[in-house]
């Protein structure tokens, strides 16, 4: 939100803890000395313009949701199983965030300092508490501006509302509960015990960030203007509410074994309560049904999908696991341009402004300047390191559906020899004499990863064009080769080739990038997230949202409904019956679905969390080719990265969030700190 509302830099003092300076109430700043370069504090409710400028400049604080490596508030990609780069820092620290937390460098002293700004990284604690004193300031001041309208007044109180609950948002899911200051508008200036209070239960800062989002959403515009893309909407506010009741209803959250494990002895040191409770409540995955439902109900968002044309490549033949998977989109695959469809929504193609797909985004530099840069060959003036893992590349379908084990034996997938043909579909080209592990792989695959000779285009530039990667030891791009410089090359053999225009170029002349959104949540999610919550049904629940009442039991063909049109607009079949009668192999499907739609989307780090099987694959070895080898023979053979970035990776139940700073904890008694730090 951080850019994309408003560009001024609002120099404001601390919040909620005032406390910030140190230990004497002398030591506390005004923290409204000014709110912004134009206004004082005695200004900001003197008239609508003033508070609507307060507002947004409470909004500009927030990080940019895209930065989720470097420059990053959230652990990110490189924090789990599909991310990884062989870059470290000085000394033990790391330059990305993400991996410096699953090498266990991030603590309650330490946060990362890989970088010369050192505003965004993973201790934001502060600055939500900060966002939050600054609305709660807005509403209690709300009636102050004489020339304020009653429908100015609505639309600012829902914004506002907003605003603060994305800050306590953004609290759950980093560091857990949080403390609730409601309304309350902290003071300065007071003495240590003023400030002092514990912290809310997991479900009590849920249901509140909840109960917030929902009357945000009453208030808050249904649309939003193409000139103001980036601001939430209604549709924003229930898209973010149906996220957190997934969480909610999760197994890490959801009583159970699951929840025992992490958090059975975790209770409030002042109370002996459990932070998170340890008693199944089966309702909560229809109150995530429900409020996915209501995001599709609204009838405002659709998978964004591009009609099929001369260049798209025909659907494979032969698939009678899915009898409907010839019809036309939405009833099949039929009709749409699979590559185009998923990739237009990265590259920037696709205006993001009108794309019926995203339910929330922001316009943002950032993939550019780093994801972009950072995935592109050193020989096109990029970094060449921002990989995917093996793993990743395994979980990608063949373009008929089976998974490559499945494929194996007809020899429809094989990890030996080479392509004899080159390809050109839907304006990506792929050339002959390819591994063959990455041929007649879905279209997903071809839009988001970068292999060993795969062609990047830089259509922009006029000399450093169709430019055809090479990895292999002593090639220029390779771990020894002429171009790249250590670490400067894929150590898995992949990297994140999803932001990636045809016409993006980083040198060369005319080289220029096509400007690109970040999608903070889009209707992808909604429909796996409503899928997933009606397979965990076991029976019919009734459930009030708003002033609509919905009664939600597990349905097979509603599971078959959104699923598959996320497997559909991705050109592949949908869910067979086979797999319709078990419950297992349903969120099966959802987990390798939800892994490679949402890849380098920030959504695998928390899955793997909430699902509980975040030590499970953290304890997978990563995996990619040989960057050692100078030969096909050599090059193409599983091996895991020898790096210390690999090599201290910890597996360790903490890391399901990330640590209080030990600053917050010694100034606030009552405070708990996340369990095993």
């Amino acid at each position: 939100m951080k850019n994309l509302i408003i560009k001024r830099i609002v120099q404001v003092g601390l919040i909620m803890t005032a406390i910030i300076m140190t230990t004497s109430c002398k030591d506390y700043l005004n923290i409204d000395n000014y709110f912004d370069d134009e206004f004082n504090i005695d200004s900001a409710f003197s008239n609508t313009r003033n508070l609507e400028a307060y507002m947004w400049g409470a909004a500009s604080m927030f990080p940019d949701e895209s930065n989720t490596v470097r420059l990053g508030y959230t652990p990110g990609p490189m924090a789990t199983d599909e991310g990884f780069n062989g870059l470290t820092g000085t000394g033990t620290t790391n330059v990305y965030y993400g991996m410096d937390f699953v090498t266990g460098n991030i603590t309650p002293d330490y946060y990362g300092s890989g970088n010369n700004d050192n505003s965004y990284n993973l201790n934001q604690w502060n600055r939500y508490y900060k966002i939050i004193r600054k609305t709660n300031s807005i509403l209690a001041n709300l009636d102050k501006p004489r020339d304020l309208t009653n429908e100015d007044r609505l639309r600012i109180e829902g914004y506002t509302r907003f605003i603060r609950a994305y800050a306590y948002y953004n609290l759950l899911v980093d560091y857990g509960p949080a403390i609730l200051l409601g309304d309350e508008v902290v003071n300065t200036n007071e003495p240590i015990e003023y400030y002092d209070r514990p912290r809310a239960t997991y479900d009590e800062t849920m249901e509140y960030t909840c109960s917030e989002l929902e009357k945000a959403a009453q208030l808050m515009p249904k649309e939003i203007s193409i000139l103001d893309f980036g601001r939430p909407s209604q549709g924003a506010a229930y898209a973010l509410i149906a996220r957190l009741r997934l969480i909610h209803a999760s197994p890490l959250f959801n009583g159970g074994p699951v929840a025992s494990s992490y958090f059975g002895a975790w209770t409030r040191s002042t109370d002996n309560v459990h932070y998170v409770s340890q008693q199944y409540d089966e309702k909560r995955w229809a109150i995530a049904a429900a409020a996915a439902k209501r995001v599709m109900d609204l009838n405002k968002y659709r998978l964004y999908t591009v009609v099929a044309d001369a260049s798209t490549p025909s659907l494979p033949k032969n698939v009678n696991s899915d009898p409907n998977f010839y019809s036309s989109y939405p009833n099949g695959a039929g009709g749409i341009d699979a590559f185009k469809s998923y990739s237009d929504i990265f590259t920037g193609e696709a205006a993001p402004g009108i794309n019926p797909e995203i339910i929330w985004g922001r316009n943002t530099e950032y993939l550019n300047a780093y994801i972009n840069l950072g995935s592109f060959p050193p020989t096109l003036g990029g970094w060449g390191r921002f990989c995917v893992t093996q793993k990743v590349v395994d979980a990608y379908l063949m373009d008929d559906g089976r998974t490559k084990e499945e494929a194996t034996p007809s020899g429809y997938y094989s990890e030996t020899g080479f392509t004899t043909s080159a390809r050109n579909f839907s304006g990506y080209p792929l050339n002959s004499g390819i591994y063959k592990m990455y041929a007649n792989r879905e279209m997903r695959f071809y839009a988001s990863v970068g292999f060993n000779e795969a062609v990047w285009q830089a259509g922009s530039s006029t000399t450093l064009n169709n430019y055809t990667a090479k990895y292999y030891y002593q090639d220029a791009d390779g771990r020894g080769g002429v171009t790249a410089t250590s670490p400067n090359y894929p150590i898995t053999g992949y990297v994140i080739k999803k932001y990636n225009h045809p016409m993006d170029a980083f040198s060369g002349t005319g080289a220029r990038r096509i400007k690109k959104a970040y999608s903070i949540i889009r209707y992808a999610e909604i429909l796996l997230s409503y899928a997933e919550a009606v397979n965990n049904l076991t029976g019919t629940h009734t459930v009030q949202l708003g002033d609509k009442t919905y009664t939600i039991g597990r349905d097979e063909q509603e599971i078959a409904k959104s699923f598959n049109l996320v497997r559909y607009r991705a050109g592949l079949p949908g869910l067979s019956s086979t797999q319709l009668g078990s419950q297992s192999e349903i969120q099966k499907q959802i987990v390798r679905e939800r892994m490679v739609e949402f890849l380098w989307e920030n959504r695998r780090y928390y899955d793997v969390r909430r699902w509980g099987i975040m030590e499970e694959t953290e304890r997978e070895p990563i995996r990619g080719m040989n960057p050692d080898g100078a030969t096909k023979a050599t090059y193409y053979q599983r091996v895991i990265p020898g790096t210390s970035s690999f090599l201290t990776r910890v597996v360790d139940k903490k890391l399901v969030w990330v640590p209080i700073p030990r600053t917050e904890m010694r100034r606030l008694p009552s405070l708990d700190q996340n369990p095993g730090y």
